[in-house]
């Protein structure tokens, strides 16, 4: 029965492929419902590449996710960007979705480069779907995103994911998800901040997020909410700054499959 359930798995693997891609990078973006495509931060290398751009010091990351408590829908990710002075900044990224029977792993570099009010950036990500006693497969998906600040306070978007349309068999055209979104944030306040976005899967319906973001404790404390109509998934949680130190938690729920949780930790190094 297991193996079949796993043999199911291979016919399903662009939904699988789709999932991960979808899965936003920090705990931050999975509390904003994963409106994040105008956040400049590391976790940009998954989330909008073009969001490294703007980083002044260096940092790495560390994330963890698990999904309604089964350990095969877990999700362990390393993000590290190095910025320089004038050839822009460059970002690693690591994950692996899944267990020993099912799982995918990638590993990505990606680029960032701000020009005055605009951030651009690219990246090359390897992915690879294993299925125990069925092989592996491999396929190469390239990313492009930009983002700009329209007037002070008011920020764009844009994030194009997988556009080459890798494929990672010839079974079926099985490919990779192709996915594109845009969305804004706008800062009313100094303490708040609200997102909202829209992202398309080729061949899903589009998908509306909106995120609102508050701080507290001379803007130590962050507390989030997000929202997901094409999941009905709400989001909430939490974020806390030290010094160098990032540290968030966020947790989902949808009414039918049940809760996930996110956990990120971010460090900066000293310049």
């Amino acid at each position: 029965m297991l193996k079949q359930l796993y043999l199911l798995l291979i016919f399903l693997s662009p939904y699988f492929a789709y999932a991960q891609a979808d899965i936003p990078a920090g705990a931050r973006a999975a509390a904003l419902g994963n409106a994040s495509v105008t956040l400049p931060d590391i976790w940009g290398l998954h989330n909008n590449v073009a969001g490294i751009a703007r980083l002044e010091q260096a940092q790495f990351g560390v994330y963890t996710e698990n999904r309604f408590g089964m350990r095969a829908l877990s999700t362990v990710a390393l993000q590290a960007v190095y910025p320089t002075a004038s050839y822009g900044n460059y970002g690693l990224s690591l994950s692996r979705f899944g267990d020993e029977l099912f799982s995918q792993q990638h590993i990505g570099l990606g680029l960032g480069h701000k020009l005055g009010q605009f951030s651009l950036g690219g990246k090359v990500d390897v992915w690879q779907v294993a299925v125990q006693g069925y092989g592996s497969r491999k396929a190469v998906a390239l990313s492009v995103g930009g983002q700009a600040e329209i007037v002070p306070d008011l920020n764009f978007g844009a994030y194009a994911y997988n556009i080459n349309q890798a494929k990672l068999a010839e079974f079926e055209d099985e490919r990779l998800p192709t996915i594109m979104k845009a969305g804004l944030s706008y800062r009313p306040y100094q303490r708040v901040v609200l997102l909202v976005e829209t992202e398309k899967h080729i061949d899903f319906a589009a998908d509306f997020k909106a995120g609102l973001e508050y701080l507290l404790l001379q803007e130590k404390l962050a507390v989030r909410t997000g929202f997901s109509s094409e999941t009905n998934k709400a989001t909430f949680g939490a974020g806390f700054q030290a010094r160098q130190l990032q540290v968030d938690y966020a947790f989902g729920s949808t009414t039918l499959l049940g809760i996930s949780n996110h956990l990120s930790v971010s460090y900066k190094l000293r310049n």
